[in-house]
Order: structure tokens, then sequence, then C-alpha cells
């Protein structure tokens, strides 16, 4: 049995207040739920800051990738308390979270028990690794959505795709983000409007904005290719 696994590391942690990182790790727990009611996801996190998502149905891998994308873009974090010259908190302003899927099976998967191993988590982990910019000065990030299985053609074809929605989801707002996260939650626009307290024609004009249609057929593209 084949699954979606999703490894993520947030950009530039380091670089927040300690009370700016409590908040994202409070949030990130209210994610992981929400993922789980939705589409069944086991996740956990790891050292406030790592998260590791077991999607079930892996046709639902980049949904919800792109899903934890958006909320933790649309995190509040207060940016009067730093420097306007901050380059790391300006890169987590842009990209929120590095994310990689990974795609294919699990030799043991006890989600009551916390174990999570096999050739998908073995992926997506080592996206990730590979890509970290701990420690570094200047940080220089070209790309924060991987995707990783055994099979080279679906690698070489979801990289393009990958790209273009990472360019996407880098110049969105926090408000286009919210509404994104929702609408990939599967959550109407009526009801959309309804939870923001804004409404249903500023739904419609944040999701113009952000590039919905172009997102939903990349979510449905993935599915096609995934599910075949």
């Amino acid at each position: 049995m084949k699954y979606s696994v999703i490894s993520g590391d947030i950009v530039s942690s380091t670089s927040l207040s300690s009370e700016d990182r409590k908040v994202v790790e409070e949030n990130l727990k209210t994610l992981l739920e929400d993922l789980k009611q939705e589409f069944n996801v086991y996740g956990r996190i790891i050292k406030g800051d790592y998260l590791e998502c077991v999607v079930p149905d892996p046709a639902e891998g980049l949904q919800v990738a792109l899903a934890i994308k958006s909320f933790v873009k649309a995190i509040p974090v207060e940016t009067k308390k730093y420097k306007k010259d901050d380059n790391r908190l300006k890169q987590f302003k842009i990209h929120g979270i590095r994310l990689a899927i990974g795609y294919g099976e699990l030799s043991r998967y006890t989600p009551e028990e916390g174990i999570i191993d096999g050739e998908a988590i073995y992926f997506s982990g080592r996206e990730i690794s590979g890509e970290t910019t701990y420690n570094k000065e200047r940080i220089v990030i070209k790309n924060t959505l991987f995707f990783a299985s055994k099979n080279e053609d679906l690698n070489k074809n979801f990289q393009p795709l990958l790209a273009l929605l990472d360019v996407l989801l880098s110049k969105a707002t926090s408000r286009q983000c919210e509404v994104l996260y929702l609408k990939l939650m599967n959550n109407q626009e009526e009801e959309i409007a309804k939870r923001l307290g804004i409404g249903q024609s500023a739904v419609n004009q944040h999701s113009t904005s952000i590039g919905w249609n172009a997102i939903e057929e990349a979510v449905s593209y993935f599915k096609m290719i995934i599910s075949k």
C-alpha cells in the first residue's frame, strides 16, 4: 500500500521570538487536528518547527501539502517586534514552510504508537534535510515545494508544477492564504465568508488573486496521476 508522506520545516524559525515560536507551534497543533478530521491525516510536530504527516490516500498529497503551506503563511507573527531589514523573518513571511511530498510504501505504520517507517518518509525527509538553510548568514530560497518517489518520470513531471505553485503562494497575502486554506479544506465560499467575517464577493476576489483556478487544476492533475 502506498502513501503520501509530507515532511516540512518552518522557514527561519530560529529568527522568531520565543513568543512567536510558541504561536506557530500552537497553530500547527490546530492544523493537524483539522487535517485529521478532513483527510484522516496522522501528523506530528517535532521540536516545535518540523512536521511529519501521513496522508492515507496518496492522491490527496498535494492538496494537503498546499493546505499546510497556506495555513502556515497565514499564521499571525508580530512583525513590528523585528528589525525591518531582518532577512530571515522576511523569508518566513514569504515562504512560511518548506515541504516535501514523499510517495511510496511504508514498511511500518502504526500511528497509535507514533511509528512511521519506509520509503515514503525516507523520500520526504531526504528532500527536506537537503534543503536546510539553518545557520546560514544569507538565506537564498529557490524552492519550498518538492516531490520525491522512486519513479523518476513522476518526479520530473511534478517538478515544474510544484515550482509554479511555489511562486503563486510566495506572492500571496495572509488573507489570500486564509481563503486558500479553507478552500483546500473543502469549504464553500459562503462558509468561508461567514468564518472570516467578510463578504462572499471578497472571498471570490481573494480566490481569483491567488490563482485558485490554477491551484484547483493542479490538485486535480496530481490526483489523476497518482490514482492511475
